[in-house]
């Protein structure tokens, strides 16, 4: 009996895991759609967001970070801003380094974006009953309990 409950334990672990996956896969994909439609591709959104978080860096450490080639990243970087989404700098101490950084026009652009991902959300959770709403809230708040239980 003790068995029965273990393998039906791995299963239902191997099935939150599953099913959160694919979850993050399908809201990975409607964001990136979103950004897309404002004309703003993945890789755009996934730099535009590291710079974001780290304020200004170099172009070596933003290649590091995407795990990508210094020139795939300055093409994206150049297409970045040439939108005014971005800006360049480089270093007064050593000129061969190279900074890049948000620019002004970004947290317009990053507003924008917000808010179509929280209307395209709402949209999602009408389509829910409360009950069914409420049970997701309540399932993902235990779920990051258990995640952040586990680095403890």
């Amino acid at each position: 009996m003790e068995e029965l409950n273990k393998d039906n334990q791995l299963k239902d672990n191997v099935e939150v895991a599953r099913l959160f996956l694919q979850v993050l896969g399908l809201f990975k994909h409607k964001v990136i759609k979103i950004f897309e439609d404002t004309g703003v591709t993945g890789l755009q959104a996934m730099t535009m967001g590291i710079i974001h978080k780290e304020k200004r860096m170099k172009m070596t450490e933003l290649s590091r970070k995407l795990t990508l080639s210094n020139s795939t990243v300055s093409g994206i970087v150049d297409r970045l801003e040439k939108q005014g989404i971005v800006e360049r700098e480089r270093s007064c101490e050593d000129r061969r380094v190279v900074y890049v950084k948000i620019s002004p026009k970004f947290n317009e652009t990053h507003e924008d974006i917000h808010k179509l991902i929280q209307e395209n959300t709402v949209n999602i959770m009408k389509k829910g009953t409360p009950e069914e709403i409420n049970g997701i809230v309540d399932s993902l708040t235990t779920l990051k309990r258990l995640l952040g239980e586990q680095d403890k």
